[in-house]
């Protein structure tokens, strides 16, 4: 009960309103993930109540940038951050989540299955090796790289009008300074995310128009 009154009171934080089947879904996920870790190894984060804030809560921050009905590529998803709480939340957009470690993708497979989250394909790959049928409309990369190396491995994942995000601890002057402006516009957005105190920023990415 403690922690459905902690996710409820974050998510009225975050302006995000879900049913109690999706709630319910979430803190499968969340048991499920602590569950997993003891084995697998899945995240530093043990404890289930930090996991709340630092994983569910944190992905659910970003919920604004995605609209109903797009297309989403979770790059270096891992144990599923930010895809699987965004997919749950979000039942109208469609989710790819894609890593290249087997134990991960076979917990990934597992949540999908236990959580009954039906717009959602987990991938076993390198982003560098992945070929879509059809370009996203969102790529989401969570702690995955720097945005110079997110920008290249997903370039031929992308129409122009793609939006990549990559959330980030932090953006520092070198990092942003690395993107190719020239190629790329890039807006930072600094995110609250509940129960976190640390630094929390979207950096959103576009092609620039020629």
């Amino acid at each position: 009960m403690k922690l459905t009154n902690q996710l409820e009171k974050g998510l009225v934080d975050i302006g995000l309103f879900l049913r109690d089947s999706q709630l319910n879904r979430l803190l499968d996920y969340l048991a499920l993930l602590a569950k997993w870790n003891k084995t697998y190894n899945l995240t530093a984060i043990s404890d289930p109540e930090k996991m709340l804030y630092y994983h569910l809560l944190d992905s659910l921050a970003i919920h604004d940038w995605i609209a109903p009905g797009q297309s989403a590529l979770d790059v270096g998803s891992g144990a599923g951050l930010p895809g699987v709480p965004l997919a749950i939340a979000l039942p109208g957009s469609k989710w790819t989540l894609l890593d290249s470690n087997g134990k991960k993708t076979r917990f990934l497979q597992q949540v999908l299955a236990f959580c009954a989250v039906d717009n959602a394909v987990v991938v076993k790959s390198r982003v560098e090796d992945y070929h879509a049928a059809e370009p996203f409309d969102i790529i989401v990369s969570r702690a995955f790289t720097s945005l110079a190396r997110f920008t290249d491995s997903v370039a031929h994942l992308c129409r122009s009008e793609t939006l990549m995000l990559s959330m980030k601890a932090g953006l520092s002057e070198d990092e942003a300074g690395a993107l190719n402006g020239k190629r790329f516009s890039m807006q930072e957005t600094e995110i609250q995310v509940p129960g976190v105190s640390e630094n929390r920023s979207l950096v959103s990415i576009k092609l620039k128009q020629s």
